[in-house]
């Protein structure tokens, strides 16, 4: 009999692995339920910062229904489906007879940057509160919520921070307070919250694979004074908070000790396991993934694919001059890439290529295609190396 997890008091023992996890509330990373007004005012808020910031990041709602009635399921879920899907012609549709859970809750949102929710209905992980004299009993009620205020709001009929509120919230002088109708303000606010709220930027050198059709380490090949991993790694240190050598655990001792190392966790998944190695590692870092095998690979190509970084994206990268597809290893992988690739992987597919192309990502142009050649075979290699020798010549 196999037995589940529970905390035990005292922590003796735990049976689950210690994984990072990344740093999400109820519904996703970054969220704000509104609380202390009317739901109507709730909404129209809510309106008017979604349509301000939908242009720039992707932004989802949470509510509940307002009436006590008891209604019909819709669709075939009144026939006794669990699930009911409905492609409209501008938008999509899935009824759900399941409830739903923190953890089914984070799948739906999790392609959200940003989730704002009507807090006289939901909790959230941090808080905006609206002071309205009509709303001051419910909103009491609910004060052991305001564990995160970030902003007070004074509605049209109020003057003052309710009591309780500057008891619950000690640093509440320390908070920007708005008027209701001071709509730049509060909006300029979401902006500086979410600008703030862009993931970091690590590096990772993906040098853990066999190179069969190469016959030695690609990893290993000295193209500019030293082996191309650690010229790779060295190339990504400014644009980096972080660089790591993605390889194989059985590689790790190979790996020059000034350099930072990190072992595949998901193996026998080529390039997949080393990004998805990075993510399980930080989850809430980008990561900028970047081929070993790229001898021609230069810092403007680097400073473009970063400097047009879309992070409402899963990922962004460089289409194919070739083929005209993306090429998944000179790309950033957004933090919410990580589900997204655990479920193809759920699925049987460990593609990144094939993840890129099927998600919603951003595809740029590179401002030299022959920086993304990449050498696999040694013809390959011949061809750069004459290419390199014309460069070294010209200069």
């Amino acid at each position: 009999m196999t037995s589940k997890e529970h905390n035990i008091p005292g922590g003796q023992h735990k049976k689950h692995a210690d994984i990072a996890r990344p740093g999400l509330g109820i519904f996703g990373r970054n969220e704000w339920a509104i609380a202390g007004g009317p739901c109507t005012l709730i909404k129209i808020l809510a309106d008017q910062i979604i349509n301000a910031l939908s242009p720039f990041y992707k932004c989802a709602y949470a509510d509940a229904a307002h009436s006590d009635e008891v209604v019909s399921p819709p669709g075939r879920l009144a026939s006794g489906a669990f699930l009911d899907y409905t492609g409209q012609v501008n938008f999509q549709q899935l009824n759900y007879r399941a409830a739903f859970n923190s953890f089914t809750l984070r799948t739906a949102f999790a392609d959200a940057d940003m989730v704002l929710v009507n807090g006289n209905h939901h909790q959230a992980k941090a808080q905006v509160v609206i002071i309205y004299n009509n709303k001051q009993a419910s909103l009491q009620k609910r004060v052991e919520q305001l564990t995160n205020v970030k902003m007070i709001l004074l509605a049209d009929n109020t003057d003052e921070v309710f009591d309780f509120i500057k008891e619950a919230v000690p640093n509440w002088q320390d908070l920007p307070l708005y008027r209701l109708d001071e709509t730049e303000k509060i909006i300029d606010f979401f902006k500086t919250e979410m600008s703030q709220a862009i993931p970091a930027i690590n590096g990772l050198v993906l040098a853990g694979g066999k190179s069969e059709r190469m016959g030695f380490d690609k990893g290993s090949v000295n193209w500019h004074g030293k082996e191309q991993r650690y010229h790779v790694a060295d190339m990504l240190k400014p644009f980096c908070r972080q660089v790591y050598i993605s390889c194989r655990p059985d590689q790790q001792q190979e790996v020059n000790e000034s350099y930072s190392s990190l072992p595949d966790t998901f193996t026998g998944l080529g390039p997949y396991g080393g990004i998805l190695s990075a993510l399980r590692e930080q989850p809430n870092n980008a990561w900028l993934v970047v081929a070993c095998d790229l001898p021609l690979l230069n810092d403007e190509t680097l400073q473009h694919l970063i400097t047009n970084r879309n992070s409402a994206s899963i990922a962004t990268a460089y289409q194919s001059a070739f083929d005209g597809f993306p090429e998944p290893l000179i790309t950033i992988w957004e933090p919410k890439s990580y589900p997204v690739l655990l479920s193809f992987l759920a699925q049987g597919y460990s593609c990144p290529r094939k993840v890129l192309i099927n998600s919603d990502i951003t595809l740029l142009n590179a401002p030299d295609p022959e920086t993304l050649t990449n050498v696999n075979t040694p013809d390959d290699l011949e061809k750069v190396k004459r290419v390199l020798h014309q460069k070294i010549a010209a200069q």
